[in-house]
């Protein structure tokens, strides 16, 4: 059985984005409306720049699947660019004043280049699409074990929301998300989150902000406490902090849990037999500080995570920086841009979290069907609802 894993391919103005994915078992039904749907959901969010309504992001399957659901092979989807100019000296450039905050500079001295073109066209945020089809079809197998993701937006700036979700709410949140061109589920802050964007384009700047993921219903004992690099919330957080631009990551308290005692962090344990029957096994918590994972695995709570956008690096005003042919002070180099992409950051996030936690399902279960894995699913839920094992 291979283990669940993906690779991306292809440049910001390339000819198209690739995803490779192996690991996932035969049967699985591919839902390419929903792959699609958060592949638009990427493109989408106010603040984004001109890119956005020159492309129309679908995921091509290109091997790996057939009549609709995976065959277990290596699967392979391309999401084409229309805007695919990127041998065009004339529309694209050579780029020899590094932007500060980008991976211009350092990624033009690593390549033993001036032109920082060769590292930006691959640390473009671009890339991040073919991320998306790859978690979205992840979910498709989280889906089928009854495992759901809600990602939206905390905060753009200083435009936060305080909602609180909760797996009674979340359906209802996701309504609101889903209306807001902020992504955040809250009228009043998406509105302020307006107004900031707006004044930041009139700045000639950027803003970040911080998104948050919930995902429910997972079992408890997905990931390892065994081994470092087997540690779920460790995976998360490295996918997390692998996304353009994100500068932090925190699960549940996360960084607040520095400032409280014990007993103000750890989540009281309880058991109602009532609720046995849920992948949770009738285990409960009054908190969820721990954000669902207890020594690197899931404890059947929420998983919560949240991440730290920066501001995106291109302004429009650019900012001091060297020409590196002549080392000269210049002013940054100008790509087409957004105000703030936070929107389209809570949607990759979203997705790749929800990758990791379906990784660390598969570790859990193997199979190479997706009828062995149910099976093999429910026999572990139902071997954990008798404990103590006679």
């Amino acid at each position: 059985m291979a283990r669940l894993d993906y690779h991306t391919a292809g440049e910001s103005h390339g000819p198209a984005l690739l995803a490779f994915i192996q690991g996932l078992p035969a049967g699985l039904p591919v839902d390419f409306d929903f792959i699609n749907a958060e592949l638009r959901r990427r493109q989408g969010g106010y603040g984004r720049g001109g890119r956005q309504r020159i492309e129309t992001d679908t995921a091509e399957p290109l091997s790996g699947i057939r009549l609709g659901k995976t065959t277990g092979s290596p699967i392979a989807l391309r999401i084409p660019n229309k805007d695919s100019r990127l041998d065009d000296l004339e529309r694209t450039p050579p780029v020899h004043t590094p932007r500060p905050g980008h991976a211009d500079l350092a990624g033009s001295v690593k390549y033993l280049t001036t032109d920082c073109r060769e590292t930006l066209e691959r640390a473009s945020a671009r890339e991040t699409a073919a991320r998306v089809a790859a978690g979205a079809l992840a979910r498709c197998l989280l889906r089928a074990l009854g495992i759901e993701c809600f990602g939206f937006v905390r905060s753009v700036h200083q435009a936060a929301t305080s909602v609180q979700v909760t797996p009674d709410n979340h359906a209802q949140l996701l309504a609101l998300r889903d209306a807001s061109d902020t992504y955040c589920p809250d009228p009043a802050a998406t509105e302020a989150q307006h107004a900031v964007i707006r004044q930041a384009k009139v700045d000639k700047t950027t803003v970040g902000g911080i998104v948050e993921c919930h995902i429910f219903n997972c079992p408890p004992g997905l990931g390892s406490t065994m081994h470092w690099a087997d540690r779920l919330d460790s995976r998360i957080a490295a996918a997390v902090m692998g996304i353009q631009a994100f500068k932090g990551v925190e699960m549940g308290l996360g960084m607040a849990t520095a400032q409280r005692f014990g007993h103000e962090v750890h989540d009281p344990i309880a058991f109602n037999p009532a609720l046995a029957h849920l992948p949770s096994l009738g285990f409960t918590r009054e908190s969820n500080n721990a954000g669902g994972t207890e020594g690197g695995m899931t404890n059947g709570a929420p998983i919560v995570v949240r991440g730290a956008m920066k501001p995106i690096s291109t302004l429009l005003r650019g900012m001091p920086s060297v020409d590196l042919n002549t080392k000269q002070p210049a002013q940054s180099a100008y790509e087409r841009s957004d105000i703030s992409a936070v929107a389209a950051a809570s949607v990759v996030m979203e997705n790749v979290v929800a990758f990791e936690v379906a990784r660390s399902l598969r570790e859990k279960f193997g199979a190479d069907s997706l009828t062995e894995l149910l099976a093999q699913y429910q026999s572990y839920l139902t071997l954990a609802r008798q404990l103590p094992l006679a």
